[in-house]
């Protein structure tokens, strides 16, 4: 497969599970770069909770990386979902897994400090409104777009006090809402005060020359360096992420082939969905890592 075809997707939050590191572990080196990285994570409370959540989620897509680099081609980008995209900068192999994790925790805390600064956030979502009339009825409520993830599907972020009149207005315009098990109103600015603070972290983290470029979420663009990794994902903290357009601009850059890290499968059931034409899988399809394997080699045989 030529690497100007493969795609890997870093997935944020929402599918993580007490079992997301099985097949990773069947691999001898990912088994012990896991070990590593968990051993400085707290192991108790909700799996769902920020601090617990962000490094985890991290760990597990590096983790798996780990076990599959060997039998899979140089991607030609990475994307990254939310939290995702710090882990894309370490698929990317620009910050070492465990400058990964530490900025994933100091991510986590900050986004934290401003839930509590605001208390009482949440994340919706709306099905069935084009993009500009969600928009124009989240701002009604006080609310803003957090991650737009299809022409008429996104997700909103703002005050809990709001929420049940929100999703009567989506209702009244015949659309349909759900409230997702999230207490922070990420990507909005709510979280503005995270983002130089975050900012100063990125800056002061040692990278390497990236492997392949990385989507920055806020613009659908690639990113090469550090300036710009550093300025797209502290922004993003605090301004929408634009999944539908990273998703097109994985098109338009010739991409055939594409494999979610994992864990869940999220993102690979929107791109195929977007983009039925690139061949799309999660590693969370396989029961093995040799059948990881033998698909990537099925999908150079027929890109």
């Amino acid at each position: 497969m030529s690497r100007a075809h493969l795609l890997l997707l870093c997935p944020g939050q929402g599918d993580q599970h007490p079992d997301m590191f099985n097949l990773a572990r069947t691999h001898a080196g990912a088994s012990a770069l896991a070990d590593r990285l968990l051993a400085s994570q707290p192991h108790d409370g909700d799996l769902y909770a920020n601090r617990i959540a962000q490094p985890l989620i991290v760990t597990a897509t590096l983790c798996m990386w780990e076990a599959i680099r060997d039998i899979a081609p140089l991607p030609a980008l990475v994307a990254g979902y939310s939290i995702g995209e710090l882990s894309a900068y370490g698929v990317a192999g620009a910050i070492a897994p465990e400058q990964a994790i530490t900025l994933a925790t100091h991510r986590a805390q900050l986004m934290d400090d401003c839930r509590r600064a605001a208390p009482g956030q949440a994340l919706l979502t709306i099905t069935g409104l084009m993009l500009s009339s969600a928009s124009k009825l989240a701002q009604q409520h006080g609310y803003h777009i957090s991650i737009e993830t299809g022409e008429d599907t996104c997700i909103v972020g703002g005050s809990a006090a709001q929420a049940d009149s929100l999703q009567q207005a989506i209702e009244a315009a015949g659309a349909r809402s759900r409230r997702l098990p999230v207490e922070v109103a990420s990507h909005t600015p709510f979280m503005q005060a995270a983002v130089a603070p975050f900012s100063q972290a990125l800056d002061a983290t040692p990278f390497q020359p990236l492997q392949a470029p990385v989507l920055a979420g806020i613009d659908a663009t690639a990113v090469r360096d550090q300036p710009r990794a550093v300025a797209t994902l502290s922004r993003q903290l605090a301004e929408k992420i634009r999944w539908l357009a990273c998703m097109d601009a994985s098109a338009e850059a010739g991409i055939t082939v594409a494999l979610e890290l994992g864990p869940g499968s999220a993102l690979s059931r929107m791109l195929q969905q977007r983009h039925p034409h690139i061949n799309t899988r999660s590693v969370s399809d396989f029961r093995t890592l040799e059948g990881i394997g033998k698909w990537l080699e099925r999908a150079a045989e027929d890109d």
